[in-house]
């Protein structure tokens, strides 16, 4: 069998290729249950995109300060694709506002799984069948997948376009694909975040080394094919910031922006966005660790394994395929190292590496099982029995999918709750009278009334789950913070949408709290909140700003109540994996539950 890094050479038909539509369907399949299931996990998809995409499709909606004209730090480009599939869902037959977000996010599970396919299909042919079907396992199994496949989020946008960049890269059948590659790198860079473009570094540097090598002729044309992708990626900044220009009303390049606010406003004023948190270097590891297990070990092993094949190997063919191969493992180390450095430290950040992730755990898995599989007679690997080889392998990563399986049931069942208290109000029905309560009982509430939110605003999963023209609020708590205002409904001016160049007021980019945002509880119609009993039963004091809503009962009744994971009385295993409730567990593997309560103001 063929060295991994020889093997560009041929396929096998060793009974380890997949068809390209087996595995979409596959791919497809894992992102359709994230699109059902998965939580919103991160307070910035909700705001910062999935609001104003409710604001593009409903004429309202929570506007952070990222999107005020004195910052500009968001692209409506990018917010506008996805509105136009909200709005898409809106014509057709039995259209809701909550069928809008789920329509969205089966859209985006199509096109990740598309991107994944590509991807496959590229590694599979390129590199090698077995490295193909595992980069599938890799992803499909993953709670890291699970997370990223159908997010709205430019990191998960990021995802899919360095997908499709990396596969015209890989794939030299029929002639070098820089063009496609280095434009589908710019779409990541421009319209999803900037700092994924940096992904593309190691396929520039091939691409600098083939021309070089190849003398005066072979160095032009690599000139000509990187500056045809660089002219590519300008005519897609030139439209990005045309598009941006119009919702502003001034010339923007927002992914300048963002680059300028995140790399120069810390050492400019101070800023930036170590405002918002910072970790400490083992944060990626420990997230990747949890998000894919085995698979981030073996991502982690396979450039060191891949070396120890070549030294360890006597054949010294294949050296332009073995730089190949050095070449496709380094954008997974290169991205982790550079975002390890970073302060600031979120989980999202790393959703643009995944597909290479996964690429790098193939790759080491490949190495492995053919050194396993190949050994040596007489060394203490080659005097196992195969079939105990086999059992051992397999039980491996039958325990790790049944990790991957708990984690993933254990996000749904702990922090599924915002998905589903706010369905009484009655935004996933289809054309009622919001005056009326529904036939089933629902409570429905009038034009025009706040739900409120206090401590739990940022587990509001957006508008698209409430009733048209209900507007959710926001009463004051612990939070110290900047929230959120709202875009300006007026309608003055050229154009449409005035709320997205209208002078934002109350907006500051360090994160400095406004009293402007909030409004008197009194004004609320509806109030959710979360009542945790395990600090009941130990006696400790609530917050001021944040009293017991739901025990209230004088004021506010309780509509509906969802169960909720009280991670801060959780230990980490329980935290971390669904375990389930059994009395004689220890203490500290037992799940400890809250309440995540919508409720209604009494009727005085």
């Amino acid at each position: 069998m063929a060295s991994t890094a020889e093997a560009p050479a041929k396929k096998e038909s060793n009974g380890n290729s997949i068809e390209p539509i087996t595995a979409f369907y596959l791919f497809f399949s894992a992102n359709i249950f994230s699109a059902v299931f998965a939580p919103i996990q991160d307070c910035d998809e909700t705001f910062n995109y999935w609001e104003p995409a409710h604001y593009l499709t409903h004429g309202y909606g929570r506007q952070t300060w990222e999107y005020a004209p004195d910052y500009a730090i968001r692209s409506w480009l990018y917010i506008g694709l996805h509105a136009a599939v909200a709005g898409l869902r809106r014509i057709l037959p039995q259209a809701s506002k909550a069928g809008e977000f789920y329509f969205v996010r089966y859209v985006l599970a199509f096109v990740c799984a598309l991107c994944q396919t590509l991807l496959f299909q590229v590694v599979s042919g390129t590199v090698h069948p077995r490295i193909g079907f595992f980069f599938i396992l890799a992803l499909c199994t993953s709670p890291g997948n699970f997370h990223a496949s159908t997010a709205f989020l430019p990191s998960s946008f990021a995802m899919y376009a360095v997908m499709l960049g990396a596969a015209a890269f890989m794939n030299w059948r029929g002639g070098l694909k820089t063009l496609q590659g280095i434009f589908w790198f710019a779409v990541a860079g421009v319209l999803g975040w900037p700092f994924a473009a940096a992904l593309c570094a190691p396929f520039l540097v091939e691409e600098g080394v083939l021309a070089l090598s190849g003398g005066g002729e072979s160095l032009f044309e690599g000139f000509l094919r990187v500056a045809r992708g660089g002219v590519a990626a300008l005519l897609l900044v030139i439209f990005d910031g045309a598009v941006n220009t119009f919702f502003y009303k001034k010339i923007e390049v927002v992914a300048w922006n963002i680059v300028k606010y995140n790399v120069f406003s810390a050492a400019e004023n101070g800023g930036g966005p170590n405002l918002y948190g910072t970790e400490p270097w083992p944060f990626y590891f420990k997230n990747l660790a949890l998000n894919f297990n085995i698979w981030f070990v073996l991502a982690l092993a396979a450039l060191p394994l891949f070396l120890l094949q070549k030294i360890a190997g006597t054949s010294k063919k294949g050296l332009v395929s073995g730089m190949r191969a050095v070449v496709f493992l380094a954008p997974f180390y290169m991205w982790l190292a550079i975002f390890t450095l970073q302060p600031h430290k979120e989980e999202r950040f790393m959703y643009p590496a995944y597909p290479f992730l996964a690429l790098n755990a193939a790759f080491a898995l490949h190495i492995v099982l053919e050194c396993i599989g190949h050994a040596t007679p007489g060394t203490l690997a080659g005097m196992i029995p195969g079939k105990l080889k086999l059992v051992a392998v397999l039980g491996v990563f039958a325990s790790c999918f049944a990790i991957s399986g708990l984690r993933i049931y254990g996000v749904i069942s702990g922090y599924g709750a915002p998905l589903s208290i706010y369905k009484p109000l009655g935004g996933n029905v289809v054309h009622h009278d919001v005056a009326a309560g529904l036939a089933d009982g629902s409570i429905v509430g009038g034009t025009g009334d706040f739900v409120c939110l206090g401590k739990e605003w940022y587990r509001f999963p957006n508008s698209f789950f409430l009733p048209r023209d209900m507007h959710v609020k926001f009463v004051r708590s612990e939070f110290r913070g900047l929230l959120p205002g709202e875009f300006s409904e007026a309608r003055t001016g050229f154009g449409l949408w005035s709320g997205t160049w209208l002078p934002a007021t109350g907006m500051n980019d360090r994160n400095e709290e406004d009293m402007g945002k909030y409004v008197d509880i009194n004004t609320c119609s509806f109030l959710v909140d979360t009542q945790y009993p395990e600090n009941m039963r130990l006696g400790r004091p609530l917050p001021p700003h944040e009293p017991d809503y739901v025990a209230d009962t004088e004021n506010w009744e309780v509509v509906t109540c969802e169960p909720f994971l009280d991670a801060g009385n959780t230990g980490f295993l329980a935290r971390a994996l669904w375990i389930p409730s059994l009395d004689f567990l220890p203490e500290r593997f037992q799940r400890k539950w809250a309440r995540h309560c919508l409720l209604k103001r009494r009727a005085k």
